[in-house]
């Protein structure tokens, strides 16, 4: 990890929550597989797992104990996911919910959502995913915590408050702090920019609430798959940003190749609705020093790469060196 990555809040999520305290957590599922493979999952990170086979019983547990995270599978017979959400919250409300659906659950998750569930998780799900999605909640808990304290007030504001990667203010300051380190050592860095393709249209059809699932997933996606050294933003609406440190271009074209290809075997939910029957990418791509010499000059020819892609007809990555010949 380089130094300007020191000290600052990062949500590279394959590394493990570092716990300041046991945390709590009660798993509702009437499945029994899926309970013990959650607790065997969740207790292996360090946290405190209870279990509950019905939506009753976890009701009971919530009435009596305290949780910092409630994960609750939808369909259960008598008492559903949904009625233990909304009890939970009326129990609990400092306590996030986590619901787990199936793909054609999709309408249900965004209505739990509404209903004040922190974040969703579609089965079928591995390992890792759950991880993810189990320890960036409990890391959003404690930076609240913090925040409301008065002490990381600071790293939280530099977190997409949807998609919970960076924002589009910190992408500016870690893109300026890493062309500064660049210079001084003579050393590449390559910056990606990419929005999603008919977006608007894939809104206008499924309605915000799924655009913002769409929005999360794509975050997830990009911060999965790329690098424990690289960064990633959300630079505003669908569009994202990467920084690419000590890379250029032509490794950092390689990069953003298996980027496209994990994306493209990605099925993302209602994706039919689009032109091409699924969910695609344009991508811009500008190194430093070989394009640009500066911040501004740099995102500017990641842009123009980026609006080349669009006009070609979407669904491609541009290199700044192509349109600059």
């Amino acid at each position: 990890m380089n130094s300007i990555k020191q000290g600052i809040l990062t949500i590279k999520q394959n590394q493990p929550l570092k716990n300041e305290e046991k945390h709590k957590i009660l798993v509702i599922d009437d499945e029994e597989v899926m309970r013990c493979m959650l607790n065997d999952v969740l207790t292996d990170e360090g946290f405190d797992v209870e279990l509950a086979s019905n939506g009753f019983e976890g009701i009971g547990k919530i009435k009596s104990n305290n949780y910092d995270l409630i994960i609750t599978d939808i369909v259960m017979p008598e008492l559903d996911g949904m009625e233990v959400l909304k009890k939970a919250k009326e129990i609990s409300p400092n306590s996030d919910v986590l619901v787990m659906t199936g793909y054609a659950s999709v309408e249900t998750a965004v209505k739990s959502m509404r209903l004040g569930a922190t974040d969703y998780i579609v089965k079928p799900f591995n390992i890792e995913q759950i991880q993810i999605v189990v320890q960036r909640t409990i890391e959003k808990r404690q930076l609240q915590r913090k925040a409301e304290e008065g002490e990381f007030y600071r790293e939280l504001s530099q977190i997409d408050g949807l998609t919970e990667v960076y924002n589009h203010r910190f992408f500016h300051q870690l893109l300026e702090a890493e062309i500064n380190r660049c210079k001084r050592y003579n050393r590449p860095v390559s910056v990606l920019m990419l929005d999603i393709d008919y977006f608007k249209e894939y809104n206008d059809a499924n309605g915000h609430p799924a655009g913002d699932i769409l929005l999360k997933q794509m975050a997830w996606l990009l911060t999965k798959s790329c690098r424990d050294c690289d960064y990633v933003a959300r630079y505003g609406g669908d569009e994202f940003c990467v920084i690419f440190p000590e890379t250029d271009e032509k490794e950092s074209f390689t990069i953003v190749k298996r980027l496209r290809d994990v994306i493209s075997e990605t099925h993302f939910d209602r994706q039919e609705v689009l032109p091409q029957g699924k969910v695609t990418v344009s991508m811009g791509l500008a190194s430093f020093p070989k394009n640009a010499t500066d911040k501004k000059s740099l995102i500017e020819c990641a842009d123009k790469a980026l609006y080349a892609a669009k006009k070609k007809g979407k669904n491609l990555l541009v290199l700044s060196s192509d349109i600059q010949k």
